[in-house]
């Protein structure tokens, strides 16, 4: 194309023409010019080029980008929406199409919507926070709502560019973590507790509890463990265990065989130095625990345990050996009844003067002294309660100090101290007496067996109250007691001889020189006057003998003397049967009650006289058997015979009559109890007793 020449352009128009310019300069200003335009047209396609790039780039990235993105305008029109809001606002065919952004908001976020469009529209940007969008009936999204101001002068409405970002799964986590947060906190409490009822269990413990680390130091030191070893807590802890457990390295040494360590014995220490048995079992692991139980009162109770255990063989030894005693008693009875009855026949039938009285009264005195040995015999082993009434001790102790007087020794000094307001007891006066002048004669022969042969022998009287103790230890019962000790200075006795003392038979006198039953009569009449008996012997230093007898507020019975004899008795022809499973006292009692004038019928087979005395009921007047037969008790013949005729007086005769069986024989109706061996003129005159009484 040919273009007309024209003039520079920086030549004014109404210049003259130049006549230098030529027209191979025009035509290189015009190509210049040409090179010019050339260039800025690169220029245009090249600013175009790179325009349609960035608006594609902009169009893949605004269509891929994870995010729910809208353009919107200013009413509510989506104009453009990438597939991630098309997939999330209209997941379905059937869902409503995402035409308008407001009617997908929720009516509670609507509003904060709606301030955030307004907010950008002034201020370029905004925001709405977890705004629930309604999705189909039942779907819902939760999500932030970013929103910015499209700018374009060239466009009459205000577009909007709206991101939602889904907050359903970081709200879901937050839950998670919120929930987990509650449940740590909730565990975090309940290990809380756990740790405060561990430390509570631990504190209250009535063991004592003391945890120690790998290198055995202590870590734990409960109050118990405080209180065992004397030592508070903060001194005890960071100590070594074997500051109180010295055999502890020892103990530990089984952790490389077992993880825990069964209850042991072993000696602890305080922290003041002293030792306490305890009873040990430790669990090993990280933390090695120890517990350890305090045996001290454990001990004591065994000790006392074995105290009363060995108390309690005593007396059942001591009651199986009365219970011997007692049945060789009643079979020694019978045969002593006899002797003595016949002795007593004899005498009558020999003259005053002659020889044979002599020898008669020798044996006599025998039989005699043979009687009252069974009956210590029998007061040792008899279980029944004596006669107790209320009794002044200081009388009893005076009566067996002048009686003593008589024989003592001149080697041998007799003291008696009774202290003032010594109350009454209730005692049998017998028994005490022969109990004091048992304990007073062992005293005097205990002096007499030393070389120097002298020495005292106090007797002493006084009002106490046995501490709990002593009470525990004899088997009294708490309160006041009147003590009579017989005390004396003689050798004393061994441990071993000590224990021994109480039993039957046991003696360390020689042969022929004692019989083994004063202590043990003693300890049978104290028994049975509900009081008890304490001994205190060392060798080289003498015996005390202490007896207690219970206090009573009753006044002490006036002290009666020897009863008067009985009157010669006589019968008048009285039927008499007497049943005796022994043959010689059948014969005794007939040749004896014969002689006084009544007739006797004897028995040695109960049943015999059962059906005599069925036979002919009123044919006897009087009917004595003997307690203890051979396949038949006495009992059984009292009420047989009562049953046979009711008026008729019956008598039972023992030589071993208990309450028990007094009672039993009494509710039968038996009249009298006759205890063998007694007197012949005795038993004469029970039998006339009866008869008279029924008479």
């Amino acid at each position: 194309m040919n273009t007309p020449a024209r003039p520079p352009l920086d030549v004014p128009a109404d210049a003259p023409a130049i006549e230098s310019y030529q027209l191979p300069q025009l035509i290189r200003d015009l190509r210049t010019y040409q090179a010019e335009l050339e260039s800025q047209n690169k220029v245009l396609r090249y600013s175009q080029s790179m325009a349609e790039a960035a608006s594609e780039r902009f169009e893949t990235l605004f269509s891929s980008v994870p995010l729910a993105l809208m353009v919107v305008d200013e009413h509510d029109l989506v104009v453009q929406s990438n597939s991630m809001a098309q997939r999330s606002f209209q997941p379905t065919e059937r869902d409503r199409p995402l035409n308008f952004l407001m009617p997908f908001v929720s009516a509670g976020s609507a509003q904060a919507v709606q301030a955030a469009f307004a907010q950008a529209r002034t201020e370029g940007h905004a925001e709405a926070k977890e705004v629930l969008f309604q999705i189909g009936d039942d779907g819902a999204i939760t999500g932030d709502l970013h929103i910015a101001r499209l700018d374009n002068a060239h466009e009459p409405v205000v577009h909007f560019i709206c991101a939602v970002i889904d907050q359903g799964p970081l709200l879901a986590e937050r839950r998670a973590l919120l929930q987990s947060g509650a449940e740590l906190q909730q565990r975090n409490e309940q290990l809380r507790l756990s740790e405060a009822r561990l430390a509570d269990i631990i504190n209250s413990s009535l063991d004592a509890i003391v945890c120690v680390d790998r290198e055995r130091r202590i870590t734990v030191f409960n109050p118990t463990a405080a209180a065992l070893f004397q030592c508070p807590p903060a001194d005890a802890l960071g100590s070594p265990l074997e500051r109180f457990f010295p055999d502890a390295a020892e103990v530990l040494a089984m952790h490389q065989i077992s993880t825990e360590l069964p209850a042991t014995e072993m000696q602890a220490l305080t922290a003041l130095g002293g030792a306490v048995p305890v009873e040990v079992s430790m669990a090993f692991g990280d933390t090695t625990t120890v517990f350890a139980r305090d045996l001290t009162a454990r001990k004591r109770e065994e000790a006392q345990r074995n105290a009363l255990e060995a108390q309690l063989r005593e007396s059942q030894k001591m009651q199986a050996v009365g219970t011997m005693a007692g049945g060789i008693a009643h079979d020694f009875n019978n045969i002593l009844h006899a002797i003595l009855g016949n002795v007593e026949l004899a005498k009558e039938d020999s003259a005053l003067n002659s020889t044979a009285q002599e020898s008669l009264r020798e044996i006599e005195k025998a039989g005699r002294r043979a009687r009252d040995l069974v009956r210590q015999i029998l007061t040792f082993s008899r279980n029944e309660a004596p006669r107790r009434v209320p009794t002044d001790l200081a009388e009893v102790a005076s009566e067996t100090e002048r009686l003593l007087r008589v024989t003592l020794p001149p080697q041998v000094e007799l003291l008696l101290r009774v202290h003032p307001g010594v109350p009454a007891v209730l005692a049998d006066p017998t028994q005490v007496e022969q109990a004091v002048l048992n304990l007073c004669t062992n005293a005097i022969q205990a002096i007499q067996a030393t070389p120097e042969a002298r020495g005292t022998v106090w007797i002493e009287l006084q009002s106490e109250a046995p501490s709990s103790a002593r009470c525990a230890r004899l088997g009294l019962a708490p309160g006041h007691y009147a003590r009579l000790s017989v005390r004396d200075n003689g050798p004393g006795m061994d441990p071993a001889t000590r224990e021994r003392i109480f039993e039957p038979f046991f003696t360390t006198k020689e042969v022929g020189q004692g019989t083994g039953l004063g202590l043990a009569v003693v300890h049978g009449v104290m028994r049975s006057n509900g009081g008890a008996v304490d001994v205190h012997s060392e060798p080289g230093r003498g015996s005390h003998f202490m007896l207690y007898f219970p206090a009573t507020s009753e006044a002490a019975e006036a002290a009666t003397g020897a009863p008067p004899p009985p009157d010669s008795v006589q019968g008048a022809g009285q039927h008499v049967m007497y049943v005796d499973d022994d043959q010689a006292l059948v014969f005794l009692v007939e040749r004896l009650l014969r002689r006084r004038g009544f007739r006797v019928s004897g028995f040695t087979d109960p049943y015999e006289a059962t059906e005599a005395l069925r036979a002919e009921p009123q044919g006897y007047d009087l009917v004595v058997t003997d307690y203890n037969m051979p396949g038949y008790c006495g009992v059984d013949l009292v009420r047989e015979a009562r049953g046979i005729r009711a008026d008729l007086p019956v008598a039972l005769a023992s030589g071993y009559v208990t309450a028990e069986i007094e009672r039993e024989a009494m509710a039968e109706g038996a009249r009298a109890l006759i205890h063998k061996p007694n007197d012949v003129q005795e038993l004469c005159a029970t039998v006339q007793r009866l008869l008279q009484e029924n008479a």
